[in-house]
């Protein structure tokens, strides 16, 4: 685990899918993100790549070949990736494409992690870079999950999520493979409040392709705000947990999952980036602490 710390805050970063694994105030000591339970879920904050969701059949073709992923790519298990660069303010680090990668994902590739400390906000980037001699393509995602309630006494619904801006829009709905089924059903009617309950997510996550907002407050009816996440490169917004769990994962994608009528096509993907021959692609996200919950 490496740490990383400031006069306010402290995370810890398993190299293990370069994942974030715990947000902590240095004069409290509250926890601000989910244990990773594992009777529950074990996740903290993996990070999607080289796809987000998942793929009709765990399947996709490129260039007249068929590979498999699993959900969510293969970056957040991977044990190949190394810190590249430490600084008194951030952890950077890398994995490169090997043999065994190229065997499930056909480009060469670097993929670089920055976890910064700026006062009571962690801003965390992605850059891709493509080393290969043909276009890259991928997709890019977040899974944070942060603890909810975050005070004992506390209960989940007293909790809800402020969108930056007032929206109207609907979610997109899930079969049991985790493919879009192209159904949708609305969840906010010209509001930016989302009250949280044990059954929010009872069809699975609530995904928006849509949304105006690019940032959204975790907050408390007690305690007022918690946290905003900002995703202001991101254009899908995925929210979710496991039923009757204490957390809330807010999730910021560069890509989506298959639907159920995909053709299975990477180049045809809905959302796939593209990256051209020796150039880069870089997205940014950030988390920041009320200060009211730090001082």
């Amino acid at each position: 685990m490496y740490p990383l710390e400031n006069t306010l805050l402290k995370i810890a970063i398993n190299p293990i899918g370069a994942e974030l694994q715990n947000i902590e105030s240095i004069k409290h000591q509250t926890s601000f993100m989910w244990d990773g339970n594992p009777d529950v879920w074990s996740g903290f904050a993996p990070i999607l790549f080289p796809i987000v969701g998942g793929l009709k059949e765990d399947t996709y073709r490129f260039n007249d070949k068929e590979y498999s992923l699993p959900r969510h790519g293969f970056y957040r298990r991977s044990q190949a990736i190394e810190l590249h660069e430490q600084t008194a303010d951030s952890l950077t680090f890398k994995l490169v494409s090997n043999s065994d990668l190229l065997n499930i994902y056909p480009f060469h590739f670097e993929f670089y992690t920055t976890y910064k400390l700026v006062d009571n906000r962690i801003i965390i980037t992605h850059k891709v870079v493509n080393t290969d001699t043909q276009t890259m393509y991928f997709s890019l995602g977040e899974h944070p999950a942060f603890k909810c309630p975050v005070y004992p006494d506390e209960s989940y619904d007293d909790y809800f999520l402020e969108f930056d801006q007032v929206e109207t829009v609907k979610t997109h709905l899930l079969d049991a493979s985790g493919l879009l089924n192209l159904e949708t059903e609305p969840v906010l009617n010209h509001t930016n409040l989302l009250p949280l309950h044990y059954q929010l997510f009872d069809k699975d996550a609530l995904i928006f392709k849509d949304l105006k907002s690019e940032k959204v407050t975790l907050s408390s009816k007690n305690k007022g705000a918690i946290l905003t996440v900002s995703y202001e490169d991101f254009p899908y917004l995925g929210l979710w947990a496991k039923p009757n769990a204490n957390y809330i994962c807010i999730e910021p994608w560069l890509g989506i999952a298959d639907d159920i009528h995909s053709n299975q096509q990477l180049t045809d993907k809905e959302g796939i980036l593209k990256l051209a021959p020796n150039s880069h692609f870089e997205a940014s996200y950030s988390i920041e602490i009320a200060h009211s919950h730090l001082v």
